[in-house]
């Protein structure tokens, strides 16, 4: 038996070991421009171009870590029969579709993975049924490929995402089965059911991936917005404060709550090497009304609370010395504008000044390309032609005209779990 994978993530940068991936499919063209907006969605994508550009991100990552599918990770824990019960019944019932957990329960594995994940149709077998406007009895994941949001790997520990609209919580409960049960994991989440979570009104104490960076084993920086409440920040610092004595600092950015390109902190500011950072200016560091603050925790409590001028300010007087590179560059209000609303920051780092992002925000990869970044691309990685082992600091790029079309780069659609110091 293959010994259990250890977590470990305790930067944004260090060299990646494991990291797990979904594959898009059926769901994500399981849509219609009429319910995209309710799928989170800007818009429709094409299943067929936006499954090239994934596997130019796979493929790039499978040259450098071990990578995990979820349909994969999912289909193996469905096999066990208590946990399938436990997790499809859990599923219906968190969905008022009950009843649909005896049927589902009749289908082999990987057929039963499939149907959580693409969707369930609705057998119109009665005059509601019949009358409904709804397609799906349990409604597809078209989000499921972002899986940055769903789970966060801190240290040692494994945290489920909280998600802030019901659409997307059936992936959190996927992932925390997948953790708990899998022999892969074997590691109960951090906040999963506990008592104090399941106390409070859903959607109040929310937390996604997207807005959680770990700049160091004891440095968090973490976005609040749409997505992340500062309820959910504050039950983080309570278990920051009941798990260790050590000091332990959360940097909090307020985010706007529109346009959309704003939707999780990574949209805006990124880690790319131990000394250089991703950020969009105009939110980061020019004066508005979205605050920076710094929380300090120590012997199982909160010392102090207070304000900083911007996240690398606050980084700083911790000694992560960050040298900022302009999404979009520093020369265009409207191209950074442009170039932010397609994922321009949102880079992700499989190792010290290597990262992956996508090609069509020229002006973006000319900045870091003025900071030492040699532009590369995935297909040159993939066919061995180049190899980002023989750069200082390289950006892998790759294609991202449907894959941005959903609302995330890089970094979202990668959920590491284990990175070397």
């Amino acid at each position: 038996m293959t010994p259990p994978l250890k977590i470990g993530v305790s930067s944004e940068t260090g060299p990646l070991e494991a990291v797990i991936l979904h594959r898009p499919g059926p769901e994500v063209e399981n849509m219609t421009p009429a319910n995209a907006e309710r799928a989170l969605y800007s818009d429709i994508l094409n299943l067929s171009v936006a499954s090239q550009e994934y596997e130019q991100l796979k493929g790039v990552l499978d040259t450098v870590s071990q990578t995990f599918e979820v349909r994969d990770l999912l289909t193996g824990i469905l096999d066990l029969p208590e946990v399938r019960e436990d997790l499809v019944k859990r599923i219906c019932c968190n969905e008022e579709v009950c009843p649909a957990a005896e049927t589902l329960l009749e289908l082999p594995a990987p057929q039963l993975a499939g149907q959580l994940i693409e969707g369930v149709p609705l057998v119109q077998d009665n005059l509601t049924r019949f009358l409904s406007q709804e397609r799906y009895l349990l409604r597809p994941l078209h989000n499921l490929f972002f899986t940055r949001d769903i789970a966060i790997a801190v240290n040692d520990k494994v945290m489920s995402g909280r998600m802030a609209n019901r659409v997307r919580e059936r992936e959190s409960l996927i992932m925390e089965a997948i953790f708990t049960h899998h022999p892969l994991f074997g590691i109960s989440p951090w906040n999963s059911t506990t008592a104090e979570m399941l106390a409070l009104p859903k959607g109040v104490a929310t937390m996604e991936g997207g807005d959680f960076l770990v700049a160091r084993n004891d440095v968090f920086v973490i976005g609040t917005g749409s997505r992340t409440s500062t309820q959910g920040i504050d039950f983080f610092l309570e278990r920051i404060c009941q798990s260790t004595r050590e000091p332990r600092h959360i940097i909090v950015q307020e985010l706007p709550r529109s346009p959309e390109s704003f939707i999780h902190l990574d949209m805006i500011f990124t880690f790319l090497d131990k000394d250089a950072c991703m950020v969009y200016e105009p939110i980061v560091f020019e004066l508005n009304r979205y605050k920076t603050i710094h929380i300090e925790t120590a012997n199982g409590k909160v010392r102090k609370i207070e304000h900083e001028p911007n996240i690398l300010e606050a980084l700083k007087k911790l000694g992560m010395d960050m040298e900022p590179i302009a999404c979009g560059g520093n020369s265009d209000p409207w191209i950074q504008e442009r170039e932010q609303w397609h994922s321009g920051a949102n880079f992700f780092a499989f190792a010290p000044g290597k990262v992956i992002g996508y090609a069509r925000n020229i002006h973006t990869l000319d900045e870091m390309n003025h900071y030492g970044f040699e532009i590369i691309t995935a297909r040159e990685v993939i066919e061995g032609t180049k190899s980002p082992a023989d750069y200082r600091r390289c950006v892998v790029t790759i294609a991202g005209s449907e894959l941005a079309r959903g609302g995330g780069g890089a970094r979202c659609m990668t959920l590491p779990i284990r990175r070397k110091s």
